[in-house]
This record gives structure tokens, sequence and C-alpha cells, in this order.
């Protein structure tokens, strides 16, 4: 059975994100609010967690898996970005984007896209989840909690709980999240092509 955490969404509770953050560290998989969509959550070595949303979400191999940071300067650390590319995502960060970039040494083969070598990566713009950033203190390896068949994903965290009860460990529910994904910017290529139109404002990229 899943644990429910209920936090508040502006002053999240010290105890409990850390009762998460530890949790993550010995392999859980948790179900999280961000700025978009509630996201499936593991740590970024977990090849157990990376399997399991994988299953819950019937993803096949080509599946880019995101990794969601802190902020720019871990965001740094994960993936290649240029002077040009750099404005861009600065500009736009923390926010509704999701930007696919070439991956550093940092990040597992198994994340990569096995032909670019690319990773997604996002800051979101969210109390809870910068709080359980924070406290991890690494990136968390994500997908939006979208399940196979269905058009939007879920917007309360108690049916989340009720539907997941038996294949995720924990869920953080803040109130309702949005049901639009993040858009998703393709940088691989030095300039930007939009992949995905979401929640944020795809302006600036066109």
């Amino acid at each position: 059975m899943a644990k429910y955490y209920d936090v508040h969404p502006d002053n999240p509770q010290p105890r409990t994100i850390g009762q998460v953050a530890n949790s993550i560290r010995e392999g859980a998989l948790v179900v999280y609010p961000t700025d978009s969509c509630f996201a499936l959550g593991c740590r970024l070595g977990s090849r157990d967690g990376m399997e399991r949303i994988r299953a819950i979400r019937h993803l096949d191999d080509r599946h880019h898996f995101t990794l969601v940071c802190r902020d720019f300067a871990q965001l740094g650390q994960f993936v290649y970005v240029d002077k040009d590319v750099f404005r861009a995502i600065k500009a736009s960060t923390p926010g509704s984007y999701t930007f696919i970039l070439p991956a550093t040494r940092e990040v597992p083969r198994k994340l990569l896209n096995p032909k670019k070598k690319t990773v997604g990566v996002r800051i979101p713009d969210h109390v809870v989840a910068q709080a359980l950033l924070a406290e991890l203190g690494e990136p968390l390896l994500s997908s939006t909690l979208l399940l196979p068949g269905e058009e939007e994903p879920m917007t309360q965290g108690w049916e989340i709980k009720e539907r997941l009860d038996h294949v995720v460990d924990a869920v953080i529910d803040s109130g309702d999240c949005g049901t639009v994904p993040t858009t998703v910017i393709d940088f691989s290529g030095g300039v930007p092509e939009i992949v995905r139109r979401g929640a944020g404002d795809t302006s600036r990229f066109e």
C-alpha cells in the first residue's frame, strides 16, 4: 500500500518532506505534484524505479525520461548548455518546460535517447516539488503521470492513491494539479524545435 502524505501547498511540512526524500533514497517510487501535472518520480540511479514507471505507463525504450532539477546549477551537471541556449532556458525557468539537451557523463546510459544521447531536463515552479528536490539534493527521474488509454492525467491525490495503491510507494498531495503537461523544446540540434505544445508559452521559441 502506498503511503499518503497531505502536504501544505505553500508551506510544506519539513518533517514530511524529509520522510518522502528518505524513502526515495531507499528506492521508493513516488507520485508528486508539479506546476503542470502530477508526476511519477524516483532516484536517478534507480533501475527498478525506471522499470516500474515504464510498466505503469506502458512505455517503450524510446521514451524520454526527464531529470527534474532544483535549479540551473544542478541542471548544468547533467546536460551540455551552450551560451545561446543558456539564455533561452534561463529566461524560461523555473516553469512548465522540458528541454531536450545533450547529456553529460553524469546521466546513466539507460536514460539516454539511444541515437542522440540526449535527455530531458526541467526546473519546476512548484513549492512542494522544489522543497522535495532541495531535501533530496539530487534530481528526480520523472515522467508525467498519464495512464495508458487516458487522454488527461489525474488531478487529485486521493484518486491517484486509490488507483495506484499497489504500484507506487507514496503519494504527495498538496491540492489539485493541472491536466496540461509541460511544453517540450528540443535544443539538441542547437536551435529550438517545439516537440510538444503544453503548459509553457512557446512564443519565445518560434
